[in-house]
């Protein structure tokens, strides 16, 4: 069965990772089908139903699960044998705390100011800009600031190069040998270790100093402080490596969006439009300068419906895994404990049943109360819905603001390839052609 793996890598690197999944659901059944990737035994749930039911049976039936060739990239040998549930859940309160509603009104500023700066510096002194590693830039920078209070630029890249490895051979084949995409992830990811046991060290002497405890502390500064009940704070090794799977999921998965939403803003100059109405709306609202807030951003009901309808068509997450903890039966099929499980948006989001005319870009598809429960998650669901997902909003939201109101742009390459590893990627970066608003 390492024929299926191969082809779930080939249908990924062509730009069609929905065919494995389509394919598959045609020719055994559109509610469960069985296959083996990376030597696992694997049922793949499809539809709202089969969503609904992984969602609604963490901890039940499964629990989350991640390939071991993806976690050696991660983690260390030392955190993998470090780490305990009870650090799971101790991380996941303080992720889940930091990226509540009430934190994060006092990031959009923030995210604002950046927007603006980055688009200054990057963007306005050219006729042509490739979106794809600019918005990965922007985004990276952004969460270097918020999650662990890095400003310095020169900083910043000594994070970002290795991270651009990790997210360019994490999801290649796991062949570990020198000269593969994958070994230079897994030589990348001890580079990152590095990087954040340095950090952590800094933040430790802060805190016994007294300069870090704020109430708006970042978060990598909260997890240090997680304890038990016993007062148990975790290794420093194991909070290096979950965040560092924080970082890669938070900034990938939101510089993948708003780089999609630049390209079908391109595409459809009626749906580009009608946000320009909306963003000048806000932007004529305010003083010059005066920065966005949370008013503003519940203003953006139509932008967030275009970027609804950018992460169906192009979801920047392929899905997630999980293993069966008993067996258990689901539509007459019964899965064996230990058998891994995997969602995908991609049984769902260019269903017919659920979107018709799925191809077609359509942001009116959330107007009102939106597609049907379970038909689009782009961020999953249930007690292990992506704690991040609101950031990412406010992320692309405030992004399309401020590029908006200052550029309109022409595809450099109408036709350009797309192919995906951890989210879908435009060949050629996604080059533009800027045209600069003339107020």
């Amino acid at each position: 069965m390492i024929w299926e793996t191969l082809e779930y890598f080939k249908v990924s690197q062509k730009g069609n990772p929905e065919m494995f999944i389509m394919d598959r659901m045609s020719k055994y059944s559109t509610d469960l089908f069985q296959t083996s990737l990376f030597g696992e035994k694997f049922a793949v749930f499809c539809g709202a139903s089969g969503n609904k039911f992984l969602f609604s049976n963490e901890k039940k039936n499964v629990t989350s699960w991640w390939p071991r060739f993806m976690l050696k990239v991660f983690f260390s040998a030392e955190s993998l044998e470090n780490i305990d549930q009870q650090d799971s859940i101790k991380l996941r309160r303080v992720v889940v705390e930091f990226f509540s509603s009430e934190a994060l009104q006092h990031f959009i500023p923030i995210m604002d100011l950046m927007a603006k700066e980055h688009l200054e510096a990057d963007w306005s002194p050219f006729g042509e800009v490739k979106v794809l590693p600019l918005s990965m830039k922007y985004s990276f920078a952004l969460a270097c600031r918020l999650f662990m209070s890095i400003r310095d630029p020169n900083h910043v890249i000594r994070f970002a190069d290795p991270f651009d490895l990790i997210t360019n051979g994490i999801t290649s084949l796991p062949i570990n040998i020198p000269g593969t995409a994958y070994n230079r992830a897994v030589k990348a990811g001890k580079v990152i270790h590095q990087e954040l046991l340095a950090v952590i060290k800094e933040k430790k002497k802060e805190l016994l100093e007294n300069k870090a405890r704020t109430v708006a502390g970042d978060l990598l500064t909260n997890m240090l402080l997680a304890s038990d009940e016993n007062g148990r704070v975790m290794n420093d090794m194991v909070v290096a490596c979950s965040f560092m799977g924080l970082l890669i999921a938070g900034h990938h998965s939101a510089s993948s969006a708003i780089t999609f939403v630049v390209k079908y803003l391109a595409e459809f100059p009626h749906v580009y439009s009608e946000v320009f109405k909306e963003q000048m709306e806000i932007a004529r609202s305010k003083g010059p300068k005066d920065l966005l807030n949370w008013d503003d951003i519940k203003k953006m009901k139509y932008s967030w419906n275009v970027a609804c309808e950018t992460m169906r068509l192009s979801p920047p997450s392929q899905g997630s895994f999980r293993e069966a903890i008993i067996d258990f039966t689901y539509r007459g099929f019964t899965i064996p404990k230990g058998w891994k499980t995997y969602w995908t948006p991609h049984s769902t989001n260019k269903n017919p049943e659920y979107f018709p005319d799925p191809e077609k870009f359509d942001p009116s598809r959330f107007e009102g109360n939106g597609p049907a429960p379970y038909t689009f998650v782009p961020f999953g669901g249930g007690p292990r819905v992506c704690p991040g997902r609101e950031y990412a909003r406010l992320e692309i939201l405030v992004f399309m603001h401020n590029v908006v109101t200052r550029f309109k742009w022409e595809k450099a390459i109408p036709d350009e390839k797309i192919t995906y590893n951890l989210s879908p990627i435009p060949v050629d970066g996604l080059p533009v052609y800027l045209k600069p608003h003339k107020y």
